[in-house]
């Protein structure tokens, strides 16, 4: 038993630097999540000067249709993203402590 107990907490302390998160690399999270509603709100805003400029005539009927579309495919998707983080809370919630 003390053989196998040595080799498992060896075994721990070699793996424990690939699974501790390094501070210094790019990316994350956080930095996703930035991204994601810093392009989120672009396509919003896309759309929306689209359509402006639809209705006074200076745009083509096309892209306002392409830009529609593309800001109906960006809504959809971050309610698909937030229905699986409120779905992964509320898993985490029934977890037993």
């Amino acid at each position: 038993m003390e053989i196998s107990a040595s080799l498992a907490a060896r075994s721990y302390g070699a793996a424990r630097p690939v699974t501790t998160p390094d501070p210094q690399a790019e990316g994350g999270a956080a930095s996703t999540a930035m991204r994601f509603a810093e392009n989120f709100a672009q396509v919003l805003d896309r759309a929306d000067t689209t359509a402006q400029a639809a209705m006074t005539g200076d745009a083509d009927p096309h892209a306002l249709v392409a830009a529609l579309s593309e800001a109906q495919m960006a809504v959809e998707t971050a309610v698909a993203v937030r229905d699986k983080v409120v779905e992964a809370y509320l898993e985490i919630l029934r977890m037993p402590v």
